[in-house]
């Protein structure tokens, strides 16, 4: 890469990346006040709560809203760091620096050979999508830590899996950063770096797996894909209640169960197609488990009985993290992501209300979002599956090689461990 087309392209993320998040910056701080319910609440009622009780040392035991593995007490205690801020403004300053180095792997992915800058610009433009959501929770510290991950890619197994072991003990779904994974090395240590933060936690604070008895009556959140049904169905008559449960807004009333069943079957077919993928799966180029990781996390998101706001952050940081490979077929999902993102900040904050009464703009919203969803996640599966299928004759294609294995390629023998 020439060094003026370096510093044009990092100049140019900069001018985009600082008056975008300027803007966050104001609208959390509420200097000015976006339409819609008041999203920085989280923070300054619910995690400040939740930092009061972990400087204890235990975990909220009598609080349902804590639905976290409890490596997320970093996150919730990390403010701590700026202690001439009061707690709110120093989660949102450090949410703001979690974006920053975001973007930072991200651009620096996209200068080696073989990758590209689009990546960086999927950040920048993706997050503002969100709208003041996204600083008002500590999802981007989480997707730091997959992108980060990620972009340790094949040269450093040990290192990708013990950051995906971390996300995990974070917020659980960067676990799925390992479908992709193709060296042994990466497994054991994920598993060993997630095993010994559980074991430290267990043994210094009570509760620390408390959050696992939390969901046992959840509802079906009323932006997920399954409570379409309970939208369609308010209008026919159906009698059930939309109410605040479990620290989400949710469907509650009669069949209920049925769908919320239903969604978990969906994700348990979407983890037999994953595995099937992976036993399958023959050609495993530098991209793949990056490719991999977005597929299995679009899947899980989608078929979810909760879809909050934040989960799109995760999908927009792995879409990113893709698109820094030259030969990534995830542009169109990634495209999808985007529009999805900003379809999902005009439902929450800023026409919540429409979607709390089903009326035709909030359910248009939700068809619309979920709907962009579910063609991603298909668009994104089908090129996962074409690119690593086997292939009678392969012909020769410039491969990217900055991070290949010194053994020159991933095998289907390596995707099973060897090495």
């Amino acid at each position: 890469m020439d060094r003026t087309d370096g510093t044009r392209s990092v100049t140019g993320l900069l001018a985009l990346w600082a008056p975008t998040r300027l803007l966050l910056l104001l609208l959390v701080f509420k200097v000015y006040v976006f339409p819609g319910p008041d999203v920085t609440g989280d923070v300054s009622v619910i995690y400040q709560g939740w930092y009061e009780v972990l400087r204890t040392g235990t975990f909220p035991l009598d609080d349902v809203t804590w639905q976290y593995p409890p490596g997320a007490a970093l996150a919730i205690l990390s403010p701590a760091l700026l202690f001439f801020l009061d707690y709110a403004h120093a989660f949102f300053v450090l949410v703001l620096l979690a974006d920053l180095a975001v973007l930072a792997l991200l651009w620096d992915a996209g200068r080696r050979r073989g990758r590209a800058r689009r990546g960086a610009w999927v950040w920048v433009v993706g997050v503002p999508l969100l709208g003041p959501t996204v600083y008002a929770r500590y999802d981007v510290m989480v997707t730091a830590v997959a992108v980060a991950a990620l972009l340790a890619g094949a040269r450093r197994p040990r290192l990708m899996g013990a950051l995906a072991g971390l996300g995990a003990m974070l917020k659980v779904w960067p676990v799925l950063l390992l479908i992709g994974a193709v060296r042994r090395r990466a497994w054991v240590a994920a598993g060993l770096t997630a095993g010994t933060l559980a074991a430290l936690f267990a043994l210094a604070m009570p509760g620390a797996f408390a959050f696992l008895t939390f969901q046992r009556d959840r509802g079906t959140e009323i932006e997920s894909l399954g409570a379409l049904v309970f939208h369609v169905a308010r209008h026919f008559g159906w009698d059930g209640q939309v109410l605040l449960n479990y620290g989400s807004v949710e469907f509650l009333g009669p069949h209920v169960d049925v769908v919320s069943t239903g969604a978990l079957m969906l994700t348990g077919i979407a983890f037999g197609w994953l595995l099937l993928w992976r036993l399958t799966a023959a050609a495993f180029l530098p991209h793949t488990p990056a490719d991999a990781a977005f597929v299995a996390v679009l899947m899980f998101t989608t078929t979810s009985r909760v879809i909050s706001p934040q989960y799109m952050v995760w999908l927009v940081g792995l879409a990113a993290t893709c698109l820094c490979f030259g030969r990534s077929g995830m542009r169109v999902p990634a495209a999808l992501v985007l529009l999805a993102s900003f379809v999902t900040m005009l439902e929450f904050p800023l026409w919540f209300s429409h979607v709390v009464a089903g009326d035709p703009l909030g359910v248009t919203l939700l068809f619309v979002r979920n709907g962009l969803l579910v063609l991603a996640t298909l668009v994104a599966a089908r090129e996962l599956w074409r690119a690593s299928a086997p292939r009678r004759q392969e012909p020769f294609a410039p491969r990217d090689t900055d991070d290949a294995p010194p053994t020159g390629g991933l095998t289907s023998r390596a995707s099973r461990g060897a090495g």
